[in-house]
């Protein structure tokens, strides 16, 4: 007993018929086999929406979350940066820290957190990278 199958009909274009009568040329396949898995293609990556539809909004969300994370590497990297820099340069060395020392230290540490912010805000980064606002070397 043969597989039950509908019938249907329908018109194509002279070139895409022609591409057909090609396609079944060979006698191991008919023209309905050839229309019957293109049809099931079609259908098939149609599919790929209802995927989209699935994990699209979870790989927009793992997006936004590596972005934040690149964002606060960023940040670490010119807080570092410019711990590094303003150590050395403004690194006042005594033997043993008094109150006055502790209180340099804590300006120099309070103008050091606005800077990173500064920078930051500006896009400049000290590490010579350019992010968009021109960077320092």
């Amino acid at each position: 007993m043969k597989p039950h199958r509908i019938r249907h009909q329908f018109l194509l274009e002279p070139e895409l018929s022609e591409k057909l009568d090609n396609l079944s040329r060979d006698p191991s396949t008919t023209k309905s086999a050839v229309v019957a898995k293109a049809v099931e293609a079609f259908i098939e990556r149609r599919g790929e929406n209802e995927l989209d539809r699935r994990y699209g909004m979870r790989l927009d969300r793992l997006s936004r979350d590596l972005s934040h994370v690149r964002r606060d590497v960023d940040m670490t990297l010119e807080s570092l940066a410019l711990f590094i820099r303003f150590s050395i340069t403004l690194h006042a060395h005594t033997p043993v820290p008094d109150k006055a020392t502790q209180a340099i230290a804590q300006e120099r540490f309070d103008k050091f957190v606005e800077q990173v912010g500064r920078q930051i805000a500006s896009g400049k980064r000290s590490l010579g990278k350019d992010n968009g606002g021109g960077g320092e070397g």
